[in-house]
Protein backbone atom coordinates (compact mmCIF):
# COMPACT_ATOMS: atom_id res chain seq x y z
CA UNK A 1 0.00 0.00 0.00
CA UNK A 2 1.51 3.27 -1.05
CA UNK A 3 0.40 6.13 1.18
CA UNK A 4 -2.74 4.83 2.85
CA UNK A 5 -2.72 6.19 6.38
CA UNK A 6 -5.88 4.35 7.41
CA UNK A 7 -5.56 1.03 9.25
CA UNK A 8 -7.45 -1.74 7.46
CA UNK A 9 -7.30 -5.49 7.77
CA UNK A 10 -7.95 -6.12 4.06
CA UNK A 11 -7.62 -3.92 1.01
CA UNK A 12 -8.36 -4.43 -2.66
CA UNK A 13 -5.91 -3.72 -5.48
CA UNK A 14 -7.49 -2.91 -8.86
CA UNK A 15 -5.66 -3.37 -12.14
CA UNK A 16 -7.33 -2.69 -15.51
CA UNK A 17 -5.63 -3.39 -18.82
CA UNK A 18 -2.27 -3.60 -17.09
CA UNK A 19 -2.76 -0.22 -15.35
CA UNK A 20 -2.55 -0.35 -11.55
CA UNK A 21 -5.32 1.93 -10.26
CA UNK A 22 -4.27 1.54 -6.65
CA UNK A 23 -5.68 0.13 -3.44
CA UNK A 24 -9.24 0.44 -2.17
CA UNK A 25 -10.63 -0.14 1.33
CA UNK A 26 -14.03 -1.51 0.25
CA UNK A 27 -15.18 -3.62 -2.67
CA UNK A 28 -18.85 -4.51 -3.16
CA UNK A 29 -21.01 -5.92 -5.90
CA UNK A 30 -19.09 -9.08 -6.73
CA UNK A 31 -22.03 -11.14 -7.87
CA UNK A 32 -24.15 -12.56 -10.65
CA UNK A 33 -27.76 -13.45 -11.23
CA UNK A 34 -28.94 -16.21 -13.54
CA UNK A 35 -32.30 -15.76 -15.26
CA UNK A 36 -34.36 -18.92 -14.85
CA UNK A 37 -36.83 -20.05 -17.47
CA UNK A 38 -39.53 -22.41 -16.29
CA UNK A 39 -40.58 -25.14 -18.68
CA UNK A 40 -43.72 -27.13 -17.93
CA UNK A 41 -43.45 -30.54 -19.56
CA UNK A 42 -46.71 -32.00 -20.86
CA UNK A 43 -48.00 -34.88 -18.75
CA UNK A 44 -45.77 -33.96 -15.80
CA UNK A 45 -47.76 -32.13 -13.13
CA UNK A 46 -45.26 -32.67 -10.32
CA UNK A 47 -42.80 -29.93 -11.24
CA UNK A 48 -41.61 -27.51 -13.89
CA UNK A 49 -38.09 -27.67 -15.26
CA UNK A 50 -35.87 -24.79 -14.14
CA UNK A 51 -33.59 -23.96 -17.07
CA UNK A 52 -30.69 -21.53 -16.66
CA UNK A 53 -30.70 -18.57 -19.02
CA UNK A 54 -28.72 -15.36 -19.34
CA UNK A 55 -26.29 -14.31 -16.60
CA UNK A 56 -26.38 -10.71 -15.40
CA UNK A 57 -23.27 -9.47 -13.58
CA UNK A 58 -23.56 -6.85 -10.84
CA UNK A 59 -21.60 -3.63 -11.08
CA UNK A 60 -18.58 -3.51 -8.78
CA UNK A 61 -18.10 -0.52 -6.50
CA UNK A 62 -14.73 0.29 -4.92
CA UNK A 63 -14.18 3.02 -2.33
CA UNK A 64 -11.12 4.55 -0.72
CA UNK A 65 -9.79 7.67 0.89
CA UNK A 66 -8.35 10.17 -1.57
CA UNK A 67 -4.61 9.54 -2.01
CA UNK A 68 -2.03 10.10 -4.72
CA UNK A 69 -3.59 7.06 -6.45
CA UNK A 70 -6.61 9.24 -7.30
CA UNK A 71 -4.68 10.58 -10.30
CA UNK A 72 -4.44 7.03 -11.66
CA UNK A 73 -8.23 6.88 -11.98
CA UNK A 74 -8.29 10.31 -13.63
CA UNK A 75 -5.76 9.15 -16.23
CA UNK A 76 -7.68 5.93 -16.89
CA UNK A 77 -10.97 7.83 -17.32
CA UNK A 78 -9.23 10.24 -19.68
CA UNK A 79 -8.11 7.26 -21.82
CA UNK A 80 -11.66 5.87 -21.84
CA UNK A 81 -13.15 9.21 -22.93
CA UNK A 82 -10.91 9.18 -25.98
CA UNK A 83 -11.66 5.56 -26.90
CA UNK A 84 -14.11 3.34 -25.07
CA UNK A 85 -12.65 -0.14 -25.19
CA UNK A 86 -13.58 -2.76 -22.58
CA UNK A 87 -10.46 -4.17 -20.95
CA UNK A 88 -9.89 -7.09 -18.63
CA UNK A 89 -8.55 -6.50 -15.16
CA UNK A 90 -8.04 -8.02 -11.75
CA UNK A 91 -9.17 -7.34 -8.21
CA UNK A 92 -6.86 -8.79 -5.57
CA UNK A 93 -7.78 -8.89 -1.87
CA UNK A 94 -4.58 -8.33 0.13
CA UNK A 95 -3.57 -8.36 3.77
CA UNK A 96 -1.50 -5.44 5.14
CA UNK A 97 1.68 -7.51 4.62
CA UNK A 98 0.72 -7.71 0.88
CA UNK A 99 -0.02 -11.45 1.03
CA UNK A 100 -2.82 -12.43 -1.35
CA UNK A 101 -6.11 -13.62 0.13
CA UNK A 102 -8.13 -14.14 -3.06
CA UNK A 103 -8.28 -12.61 -6.51
CA UNK A 104 -10.74 -12.33 -9.39
CA UNK A 105 -10.16 -11.77 -13.07
CA UNK A 106 -12.75 -9.21 -14.21
CA UNK A 107 -13.65 -9.39 -17.91
CA UNK A 108 -14.64 -6.52 -20.20
CA UNK A 109 -14.45 -3.64 -17.71
CA UNK A 110 -15.98 -0.25 -18.54
CA UNK A 111 -16.47 2.66 -16.14
CA UNK A 112 -19.97 3.46 -14.90
CA UNK A 113 -19.35 6.23 -12.38
CA UNK A 114 -16.59 7.97 -10.49
CA UNK A 115 -17.63 10.00 -7.45
CA UNK A 116 -15.04 12.36 -6.09
CA UNK A 117 -14.83 13.66 -2.54
CA UNK A 118 -16.99 16.35 -0.99
CA UNK A 119 -14.78 19.07 0.41
CA UNK A 120 -16.54 20.60 3.39
CA UNK A 121 -14.45 22.43 6.00
CA UNK A 122 -17.21 21.90 8.57
CA UNK A 123 -16.95 18.13 8.15
CA UNK A 124 -13.98 16.32 9.69
CA UNK A 125 -14.45 13.05 7.78
CA UNK A 126 -11.83 11.72 5.38
CA UNK A 127 -12.20 12.69 1.73
CA UNK A 128 -13.30 9.55 -0.12
CA UNK A 129 -13.76 8.60 -3.74
CA UNK A 130 -15.87 5.84 -5.28
CA UNK A 131 -15.38 4.03 -8.57
CA UNK A 132 -18.16 1.92 -10.08
CA UNK A 133 -17.36 -0.41 -12.96
CA UNK A 134 -19.46 -2.69 -15.17
CA UNK A 135 -18.12 -5.93 -16.60
CA UNK A 136 -19.12 -9.05 -18.51
CA UNK A 137 -17.87 -11.71 -16.10
CA UNK A 138 -15.71 -12.81 -13.19
CA UNK A 139 -13.31 -15.72 -12.80
CA UNK A 140 -11.13 -16.71 -9.88
CA UNK A 141 -7.50 -15.95 -10.73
Amino acid sequence: MTDNIFATSVFFRLTIGGNDLGDFTTCSGLGAQVEIEQYAEGGNNGFSWQLPGRITWSNITLTRAVTTDTTKIARWLDEIVRRVEPKDGEIVALRPDLSRIVSWQVLGIVPVRWQGPSFDPANSQAAVETLEIAHVGLRPS
